[in-house]
């Protein structure tokens, strides 16, 4: 038989579990306590690092921030400093900061203005890429994008004073080409008008007999005559230029040449070879300029070669140009020769007066082309002379 348990009994158990609920309670507490300042304190830690790196990424960038502040004012003080104007754009081309020199090359403040309208109102372009005029200067003007933002760089520079040494220097080598050519004429004129004039004192005796009087007459005028010829190719090298153009045919151009040589080498028993591939195309010049400078190649071609020799002429088209090539089988030109057949007075001829080849490049270059020439010693020389063919005319 169970013998039930009695009040006095159940009131002292309900004080042990109680006494023991407290005591796991705040060994539960005491443990929590702890944990959380173990983390208070590590926490306090972390606050503390993250502070000190707080506190040195400030001074670095309080570093850079001087830096960039010291970096900017002196760039700010190179800019004021720039003898060369310096223009800041945006990209709508709108000016954001000039420099002092660019305000004082313009006289007047550029800031907000329109590049394109300061630059179409106020710069003249020149002769030279690049350079404008302004008033008195001259300015090299240099736009570079900015990769970054979209604007752009405008430098100006001032080149007025190195285009005065420019063109000063320029004039200086133009009179002592004159003056070194002046040199050379009077050389090359010396020796005919002293035989003129030698022959010429002869006509004076009187017991020179009819036929002698009239062959020292003859001399005396051919000596003149290549006077006359000297100082006419010396006034067109001069000139450097060629007055009068008009369109004509290539096919009459060639046809011309070969009526005037044909004979001339018959006569000499050279072979005169004429191979044209032109058809219809037309040159715009002056065709009796043209003609003297081919005359002059093909006159030379036919002094290189001997008896049984060939001269060739061969003209062809090569896009919208023509090539006109003279060639020789003769003795062909050493280096050194080669090297100034184009010099003004330079000849290796006794009667020649070494304008020639000069004059023949000068008119090549006034129609907008020029000459070269190719030699082998023992093969043969090529004079090839370019020219710009004239548009095609209009057909109806």
């Amino acid at each position: 038989m169970t013998v039930s348990e009695t009040p006095a009994t159940a009131a002292s158990v309900a004080p042990v579990l109680d006494q023991a609920n407290l005591a796991e309670a705040f060994r539960i507490f005491n443990q929590a306590s702890e944990e959380l300042s173990s983390a208070y304190t590590a926490l306090q830690g972390q606050v503390a690092t993250l502070s000190a790196e707080l506190a040195a990424a400030n001074g670095a960038l309080r570093q850079q921030y001087q830096e960039k502040a010291a970096l900017t004012e002196r760039l700010s003080h190179l800019l004021d400093a720039l003898p060369a104007g310096v223009i800041l754009l945006d990209a709508e081309g709108r000016t954001v900061q000039a420099n002092p020199a660019a305000e004082v090359v313009f006289g007047a403040t550029l800031s907000r203005l329109a590049w394109p309208q300061i630059e179409d109102r106020r710069l003249v372009p020149t002769d030279t890429p690049g350079e404008y005029a302004l008033a008195d200067k001259r300015l090299a003007v240099t736009v570079t994008p900015l990769d970054s933002a979209g604007g752009r760089i405008v430098l100006l520079h001032d080149v007025t004073e190195t285009h005065r040494l420019r063109v000063q220097a320029e004039r200086n080598e133009r009179l002592a080409a004159m003056g070194e050519m002046a040199a050379q004429l009077a050389h090359q004129l010396r020796t005919p008008l002293a035989a003129a004039l030698l022959y010429a004192g002869n006509l004076e005796l009187p017991e020179l007999p009819e036929k002698s009087r009239v062959s020292i007459a003859q001399k005396t005028v051919e000596r003149l005559k290549a006077l006359e010829r000297l100082i006419q190719d010396t006034l067109m090298f001069a000139r450097g230029e060629v007055l009068g153009r008009e369109a004509f045919s290539v096919v009459d151009l060639i046809a011309e040449l070969r009526h005037t040589f044909d004979p001339l080498a018959r006569a000499r028993g050279i072979a005169l070879v004429v191979g044209s591939e032109a058809g219809v195309e037309h040159i715009n010049g002056n065709r009796k300029a043209l003609v003297g400078a081919l005359t002059n190649l093909l006159e030379n071609a036919l002094q290189a070669v001997d008896a049984g020799g060939e001269v060739t002429l061969a003209v062809r088209r090569e896009g919208d140009r023509l090539v006109l090539a003279v060639r020789d089988n003769g003795r062909g030109i050493p280096v050194d020769t080669l090297s100034r057949m184009f010099e003004p007075f330079f000849t290796t001829r006794g009667d020649g007066t070494g304008l020639g080849l000069a004059i023949a490049r000068g008119v090549a270059r006034a129609h907008g082309g020029g000459i070269d020439v190719r030699s082998e010693l023992g093969v043969g020389t090529e004079f090839i002379l370019t020219l710009p063919l004239a548009a095609e005319p209009d057909h109806d």
